[in-house]
């Protein structure tokens, strides 16, 4: 669903019950990498919502301070250094 300013809501999800912590680093903002706490669900699963703009959006997901690819087939795209970015088409 699009709201009225053109932005979509994505929600990332993730199934660690054993993190501590699990953030996603991204470019969503104009190009500009930030950072972006999940919350953790009672089930053990991670989430976190967005709004994003139309367009081909990169992030990475950091367990408990260690980067790793998300689990599942998903798109991805080289970040240099063997590095892998997740990717969300909206």
């Amino acid at each position: 669903m699009t709201d009225r300013r053109g932005k979509k809501k994505v929600t990332l999800k993730l199934h660690e019950p054993s993190a501590q912590e699990v953030l996603m680093a991204g470019n969503f903002r104009d190009g500009t990498e930030t950072t972006r706490p999940f919350r953790k669900c009672k089930d053990g699963t991670w989430r976190t919502t967005l709004r994003l703009d139309p367009g081909i959006h990169e992030y990475r997901i950091i367990v408990s301070g260690i980067g790793c690819p998300e689990p599942g087939p998903s798109a991805r795209r080289a970040g240099g250094s063997d590095v892998f970015n997740c990717v969300v088409w909206v």
